[in-house]
């Protein structure tokens, strides 16, 4: 599954870790994500998101 890093802060998130602590399960593809999904660093909607370059 595809990575994807948070254009403003950098954080990337990848499908295999999820983000336990927002209530996102290991496994989860980002366009699953719930659309009022945030970045657990700085805040950014998932609007603000772009792929991993390989």
């Amino acid at each position: 599954m595809k990575r994807w890093v948070c254009q403003p802060c950098g954080w990337v998130y990848d499908p295999e870790v999820g983000d336990p602590d927002g209530g996102i399960e290991p496994g989860v593809a980002f366009e699953d994500i719930p659309d009022d999904w945030v970045c657990p660093v700085c805040g950014a909607s998932k609007d603000d998101f772009e792929p991993e370059e390989a």
